[in-house]
């Protein structure tokens, strides 16, 4: 049995997942942007509140939002960023700003989950002044992602009902090609890309396979539905692509591409 599912609502679910992650990619891609200090700042699918908290400790905002459309993430946000953003209910597509109201926006690992890419970046650039900057970036699901590479490849090796739910493929988005193509086409200019790649370690094998079992996402929605006689075999299988030192550890690239360009005037 497989089950898809995007949904992502448990904010300590997902930080056990992919969040320590988010954390790490969030100032390093802030670092590639280079804004000067006192822009306003949209956060767009702020999520619990990672790039967020990174702007508002790195970018010397004047202002600073944060949109995100699920509830319980919302809530998280709200208690991590403790009054240092405004975190409102909305969109990519549907975004709660008067036109031309901020600087420069953002978006961190959420245009793979937009149903129209192009028409929220068009939205993002809505809320941007003319000579703004738009910016995001996505995981490299296809690629150096090894995290979920290794438990795609080894999911669909088991089962190839599985290989429909990888996210490497159903989102294209997660290529740079794709990503300055997306870019171009929502009229952006001087579209520019990179690669941030961030370690990735866990203490033990359970460390990294725990948070699969949290049910947040794509692939740990998948375990869920598998009786525990598949999620076992897929465990072993997992044990074996993941390379271990002596101690037990297992060391891992967790890349995400990103983008940038320009609000024409």
């Amino acid at each position: 049995m497989t089950d898809r599912t995007d949904t992502w609502e448990i904010g300590d679910a997902y930080e056990r997942y992919i969040g320590r992650w988010s954390r790490a990619v969030a100032p390093a891609f802030l670092d590639w942007l280079a804004a000067p200090p006192r822009q306003r700042w949209l956060d767009v699918g702020c999520g619990t509140g990672a790039l967020t908290a990174a702007i508002a400790g790195r970018c010397a905002p004047a202002a600073l939002a944060a949109v995100e459309p699920s509830d319980g993430f919302r809530a998280a946000a709200r208690r991590n960023l403790d009054g240092r953003a405004e975190v409102l209910a909305g969109s990519a597509t549907a975004l709660p700003l008067a036109d031309a109201a901020v600087d420069v926006v953002v978006s961190g690992l959420v245009l793979n989950f937009v149903p129209d890419p192009r028409a929220g970046l068009v939205e993002m650039a809505r809320v941007a002044r003319p000579g703004g900057t738009i910016a995001a970036y996505v995981w490299d699901y296809a690629g150096r992602m090894d995290y979920l590479r290794a438990f795609w490849d080894a999911a669909g090796a088991l089962d190839p009902a599985a290989r429909a739910l990888d996210e490497g493929v159903r989102f294209p988005m997660c290529r740079p090609e794709a990503l300055t193509a997306a870019f171009a086409a929502a009229g952006l200019g001087d579209v520019a890309t990179t690669a941030i790649d961030v370690p990735a370690r866990f203490a033990t094998f359970e460390d990294a396979w725990q948070p699969f079992l949290g049910g947040q996402g794509p692939a740990p929605s998948y375990v869920a539905s598998l009786d525990p006689a598949a999620r076992e075999r897929l465990g072993d299988a997992l044990r074996a692509r993941w390379p271990a030192a002596a101690d037990g550890s297992i060391e891992l690239l967790a890349r995400a591409w990103a983008a940038r360009g320009t609000v024409r005037g």
